[in-house]
């Protein structure tokens, strides 16, 4: 993707050059689970946040979408044909609608689309959200964060443009993440931007000249490692790096892996 874009037992705490302050870790280096942990369990589901909670990984990256009567609800796509046993867009059908749906899965239990409501309220207290911002009301869902109390406990991820001034005069203290926009190549242009632009967090960065303009900055850097073929060889690229974390599709094998790693260091 292209776009502009506390805990108890917490030990890690971030804050950027801009004085953007990312929310506290259980580990040091990040690890997000992508849409959830949804190795056994639906993505986007109060179950998968549950796994994500249990394995002790640090944020789940969760979808936002409004519903066609405003309600906030947990979905990737726009549709709600591949996850549920319906069909339709998540904006031509109501909250009352979705809830009716089942989820898909493997094991045979019934599980539902999520409200965001229910998403923050599994949680609050216990995990950090990386809100992947795909379709939704920038008030609206502060309003809902600050109603849940996790403000702090939360990065939002910008699709679009207009998103990025939407939640800075919305909310100027909440991290945002952005992927770079397909003009800044160079490190110069990366400065450049860090400057204009308050960014906590740029993803799938590589190059060690644009890495060390980040590092300036103090701004994070996570890398996407979720593949068909994931695992301890990607794990270990992504960290031979010096980035700051990972979305990853199987968190608790790469907490596993993690502690086996940093405990030869």
């Amino acid at each position: 993707m292209k776009s502009m874009i506390l805990l108890a037992a917490a030990c890690c705490l971030a804050i950027n050059a801009l004085g953007q302050t990312l929310p506290a870790t259980r580990n040091k280096f990040v690890v997000v689970a992508h849409r959830g942990n949804h190795v056994s369990v639906p993505e986007n589901t109060v179950a998968a946040i549950e796994e994500t909670i249990r394995c002790g990984a640090d944020y789940a990256e969760l979808d936002l979408r409004t519903t066609k009567d405003g309600q906030l609800i947990l979905l990737h796509n726009a549709t709600v044909d591949k996850m549920t046993d319906g069909t339709g867009n998540v904006t031509d059908l109501t909250l009352a609608e979705i809830q009716k749906l089942q989820v898909r899965s493997a094991d045979g239990k019934v599980y539902r689309v999520p409200t965001f409501a229910e998403a923050l309220e599994a949680c609050k207290g216990k995990l950090n959200i990386y809100l992947d911002f795909k379709a939704a009301d920038v008030p609206e869902t502060w309003k809902q964060l600050q109603a849940a109390g996790m403000e702090k406990q939360v990065v939002v991820y910008l699709n679009e443009k207009k998103q990025y001034k939407a939640w800075r005069e919305t909310a100027p203290e909440v991290p945002l993440m952005a992927s770079l926009p397909d003009e800044v190549k160079t490190p110069e242009q990366l400065e450049a931007f860090l400057k204009k632009i308050r960014i906590a967090v740029l993803d799938n960065i590589t190059d060690p000249a644009m890495l060390a303009v980040t590092g300036k900055y103090n701004t994070a850097v996570w890398l996407d490692v979720q593949s068909p073929d994931e695992g301890p060889a990607s794990w270990q690229a992504a960290m031979s790096k010096g980035i700051q974390g990972v979305q990853t599709d199987h968190p608790d094998a790469l907490i596993t892996w993690l502690k086996q790693y940093q405990s030869t260091k």
